[in-house]
Parts: C-alpha cells; sequence; structure tokens
C-alpha cells in the first residue's frame, strides 16, 4: 500500500522590510517597456556575437556549465549579488541563475520557484505558452546562494525582488522584447512581490497557487476550507488516520525512532523526536489535500482496522517523518525564517484531534536554529496585499479549489488593471491555466500571448482560439514525481 500511495500520492509544486515602491500606472508601464526596447533593438538584437559570449560579458556573470538541449541553449550561471542592496558596498555572495535561451527576439520568462533552482532544463507553462526564453533565480540564502557568513537580516522580500530587478537589468540588454514573471507557490509569491517593489519591470505576471497571509493571527480561512473540502467521507477518513496516529504515538514512535537511529536523524533544531513526530501527524491532513486528488482517498486506510505499520506508512507517506528531523529542516531554514519574519505560517484548529495534540501547530521560529535571531514584521503582507488590491496590472492568480493555500488568496479591488484571479475546479497545490475552465483557459491563455507581445491576429480576434504556441515537450515540460513534505508553500 505504502508504494501505491507513494505512486499515486506524489505531485510537485507545478511551479521572500516592508519598502516603498511607486504604482505604475499602464501608460508609464508601456512607456518605460518601449523606450527600453527602443534602445536595445538597434543595438543587440542584430549583434551577431555568440549568445554565451553575449551573457558572460554582463559584468558579475559567470559560466557554471552548459547543457545542451535540441532547440534551446542552456546555461547554468552564476551572478554577483550585493548582500544588502541598500549598502552594495558591504559584501557580495554568487546567486545561481539558469537560463534556457531559444531566441533574442523572443519574449522571456522569468521563473521563480521561492526556493532553490533546478539545474536540469525545464519550463514554465507560460514559458511554453509564448515559445520564449526562461530565466530561473535561485532564492537568495538557500544554498549555494547564501552570503558566507550569513547575516540572515538581509533575507527579506525586498532584497529578493532587488535580486530579481538586478538580474533583469542586466538581461534585459540582451532580450529587448516583453518579459513576464511567473512561479508557483513560494514562488507565486515571489514573482507578486516583485511585482510589488518593481512594478515597471515585467509585462505581465502569472502567479500560482501563491498563499496570501495578510493577517498572521488570523487564520480562520483555513478552518472553514477543511470543513467543507471534498467530501465528508474523506475529511472523515483522514481525520480518524491522524487522531489514531496520536492515540498510538507510543509504539509508533518508536518506529519513528527506530528509523532515526539507523539513519543518524537528529532533533535539536525542534528539540524532540516527540516534537518531531506531532508535527509530522498535524501535517498529515494539510499535505493529502495540497498533492493529492479527491480520488485518491480511496488509497487512505480505515483507521478502526489499520495496523500501527499501515497508520505509520500512510503518514509517513502523505507528510514524510523526515520532515522535521535536522537533516530534513536545514535545507528549508530560510523559508522558514521568511514564514516567521514577514510572510506568516497557518495555525489551524483541528477539533476532532480533540485533548490528544501536545504541541498544537507549532510556530517557524521551531524550525530554525536558535543562534538565528527572528522578529516577526506584521506590516510587510498589508502592504503587499493593499498594493495588488489597488495597483494590479496585468497580473494573474490562478489557484486549485482543494489546494489548502489557496484558502487565503490575492484579491482585486479598485484599481486593479487587466487582471484576474482564477480558481481550477478540484485541483491541488499543482494548479495551472491548463485546468481552469475552458473559458478562463482561453482567456488566460490570451492575456498571457498578449502581454508577452505574441497574440497571434486570430487570437487578438477571439479568446477562444488561444492556445500555447510551443508543442508539448515531455522532458521540458513533464511533472517531475516528487513532493514538497512538511507544511511548506
Amino acid at each position: 500500500m505504502r508504494k501505491a500511495l507513494r505512486w499515486l500520492l506524489s505531485f510537485v509544486l507545478v511551479i521572500g522590510t516592508v519598502a516603498t515602491a511607486g504604482a505604475a500606472t499602464a501608460a508609464d508601464r508601456s512607456a518605460d517597456h518601449q523606450a527600453a526596447t527602443d534602445a536595445t533593438d538597434s543595438t543587440d538584437t542584430t549583434d551577431a556575437t555568440d549568445i554565451k559570449d553575449r551573457i558572460l560579458a554582463i559584468p558579475g556573470m559567470s559560466l557554471v556549465q552548459e547543457k545542451p538541449y535540441e532547440g534551446y541553449r542552456y546555461f547554468v550561471l552564476t551572478y554577483t549579488q550585493p548582500v544588502d542592496h541598500r549598502r552594495p558596498s558591504k559584501g557580495t555572495f554568487q546567486q545561481r541563475v539558469t537560463l534556457l535561451h531559444k531566441d533574442t527576439d523572443r519574449p522571456t520568462v522569468f521563473f521563480t520557484g521561492g526556493y532553490n533552482v533546478s539545474t536540469n532544463p525545464g519550463r514554465s507553462e507560460p514559458t511554453r505558452i509564448v515559445d520564449g526564453n526562461q530565466v530561473s533565480m535561485e532564492y537568495r540564502f538557500f544554498t549555494p546562494s547564501r552570503p558566507q557568513p550569513a547575516d540572515w537580516s538581509k533575507l527579506d522580500i525586498w532584497q529578493a525582488a532587488s535580486d530579481q530587478h538586478r538580474i533583469f537589468t542586466a538581461l534585459k540588454k540582451i532580450y529587448s522584447k516583453k518579459w513576464l514573471s511567473t512561479g508557483g507557490s513560494k514562488g507565486g509569491m515571489t514573482a507578486t512581490y516583485f511585482e510589488r517593489f518593481y512594478p515597471r519591470d515585467m509585462d505581465g505576471v502569472v502567479a500560482y497557487v501563491a498563499p496570501n497571509d495578510v493577517i498572521n493571527r488570523e487564520d480562520s480561512a483555513y478552518d472553514r476550507f477543511f470543513e467543507r473540502v471534498g467530501t465528508k467521507e474523506c475529511r472523515d477518513r483522514l481525520n480518524a488516520v491522524q487522531r489514531e496516529a496520536l492515540l498510538r504515538r507510543e509504539p509508533l514512535e518508536k518506529t519513528y525512532k527506530a528509523w532515526a537511529d539507523a539513519e543518524g536523524a537528529t532533533f535539536t533544531t525542534i528539540g524532540s523526536l516527540d516534537r518531531a513526530y506531532e508535527a509530522t501527524v498535524l501535517d498529515f491532513v494539510w499535505g493529502f489535500w495540497q498533492y493529492s486528488l479527491l480520488a485518491d482517498c480511496e488509497l487512505i486506510p480505515d483507521a478502526a482496522t489499520a495496523s500501527d505499520q499501515e497508520i505509520y506508512d500512510t503518514v509517513d507517506t502523505i507528510s514524510g517523518f523526515s520532515a522535521y528531523t535536522d537533516q530534513g529542516l536545514e535545507t528549508y531554514t530560510p523559508y522558514y525564517y521568511q514564514a516567521g519574519t514577514q510572510l506568516g505560517s497557518p495555525d489551524i484548529e483541528q477539533p476532532h484531534l480533540g485533548n490528544l495534540s501536545r504541541y498544537g501547530y507549532q510556530p517557524p521560529r521551531n524550525f530554525v536554529p536558535r543562534d538565528i535571531p527572528m522578529r516577526f514584521n506584521p506590516l510587510a503582507m498589508p502592504d503587499v496585499d493593499n498594493w495588488v488590491r489597488h495597483h494590479a496590472d496585468r497580473m494573474l492568480f490562478v489557484y486549485g479549489q482543494n489546494d489548502p493555500w489557496g484558502a487565503e488568496q490575492f484579491r482585486l479591488g479598485q484599481g486593479a488593471r487587466d487582471s484576474y484571479v482564477y480558481v481550477a475546479p478540484g485541483a491541488n497545490h499543482g494548479a495551472n491555466v491548463a485546468g481552469l475552465v475552458p473559458d478562463q483557459q482561453a482567456k488566460a491563455t490570451a492575456r498571457i500571448l498578449d502581454w508577452a507581445g505574441v497574440a497571434p491576429a486570430a487570437v487578438q480576434k477571439d479568446e477562444a482560439k488561444a492556445k500555447p504556441l510551443a508543442p508539448f515537450d515531455a522532458k521540458l515540460d513533464k511533472q517531475k514525481m516528487e513532493r514538497e513534505q512538511a507544511l511548506r508553500p
């Protein structure tokens, strides 16, 4: 059963200091882009120099590796960034960047995952839609893109947006056509924050499944989500397994300890194996809906008759008992730091557990080594939320109906222009444009093509004819069979 669960329930994410930034009007934005294009079209687009040499001529850009891929050039690069964009003389670090190059005459998509960047070729959905180039950025402080020594106070959404702005500014001289930014989950958040602080850079934004935790202490939207997601039968089945895992804490923790001893796993950061065990169990229901579909509920065992091993394996498959070990947390220290300083984190009620929980949903502080100071800034997310509501211009947000992270969405208000929020029915954290209902799918695809400046004449006349310009590529466009475990966007 465990093997079946891992195969059928494995999904991937298809797919962060408040600062001031004036909102650009649509006219201002178009004028800025036209000026940039006019300034570069007469020189760079006619340059016969090899694209690799042109890229490496950018000050601070270095080549790590070029990988062959038919129809593209693919480069793994590093770019020298200031640790502090407000005080650039105070040290630098090398930020990893990848570039999927098609043609300088094509639009470019700036992809941000919000975590580490993959060093293998891949296309985001907007890249395929516009048949363009793709620049992908590793988020600052995710290794190896981490300053040494690490001044964690320089890990905030403005600094990261400024990283992205410098990369765009450097590459725009070569890739002078339209630019879109995109990303999923934390990457969708990143694309949104970039737009908030540098609204004149991009010609459009496509943000997938981007959480918007405006007021960190107010998480009732999540509670309402879990009260009605899926079907009552499925919710009851999941709740029963979660409850049983806490009722059987003693024998199942023995299994956990045996695994930890064999793997050399430790629990210094979170404090104890017991805390790690409960944190994993409390993630179970959330994790199921984040990565699975309603139909997968059939694979969840009947808690009343399941053996200890079945309960353990089911929770391990969905939540991952390695997630809250020191080794599992280490890679994601930058995320938990940001969750505990700016982004916020969910704290949901689970009434079906009664008094079985000893710790409740633990705060991000528990997942970050104590020698890293943290202080939460409650103004950062309301600032972004307010900006999006009133100044969004050419922004598309896509959510999944059954994805817990979509319980608190970005919303549009008075002042937003040519911007949209769509929800893919039945979809999880892998929601995308292709999963929208037909009319919304066509509208979203048409707007992406238009923002990128490549909408065919037929699409300009009839949005229903909009479709991706590039054919599907099984290697570039496939979803990787892996999942993020623990409660992370």
